[in-house]
């Protein structure tokens, strides 16, 4: 009987204590797991066909990245990474190198005229996504 009542107090308490975080916790919980992260201009090496851009279209890039709209993540089956690396039907990708927290992650943007599809590698990891951007879009 007391175990009972005591099981049901800390239940209500931890119960309490999840519904009740601070907001800079839920802040970090939900930037650990968010799959579109905002890109930082200092840290960041960005390539098209092999040449860095200067500095004004580097942030010009980064910000229209940044205020991308996220549509929706896309499932990579195993075998099929090399569809989503190198797709048949896009133009050469941009390609950003930057660290997102501890990690060293690869991003490449594959422009299409209804959308910038992202592959985001990191570690052994790939992750695919697709954003709406006409800035993103339409670069040349």
């Amino acid at each position: 009987m007391t175990w009972t009542i005591i099981s049901i107090i800390l239940i209500s308490l931890l119960k309490i204590l999840v519904t009740c975080l601070p907001t800079g916790t839920v802040e970090w919980l939900m930037k650990k797991f968010e799959t579109h992260s905002k890109l930082n201009v200092e840290n960041i090496t960005l390539t098209i066909d092999g040449k860095q851009l200067e500095v004004e279209d580097k942030i010009k890039v980064i910000n229209d990245f940044n205020e991308a709209i996220f549509t929706k993540k896309h499932y990579i089956f195993p075998g099929t990474e090399d569809a989503f690396l190198s797709p048949e039907d896009s133009e050469t990708p941009i390609v950003i190198d930057t660290k997102i927290g501890k990690r060293d992650v690869r991003l490449l943007l594959y422009r299409y005229n209804d959308r910038v599809d992202v592959v985001k590698k990191y570690k052994k990891k790939l992750v695919a996504y697709s954003l709406l951007s006409e800035n993103l879009q339409k670069l040349s």
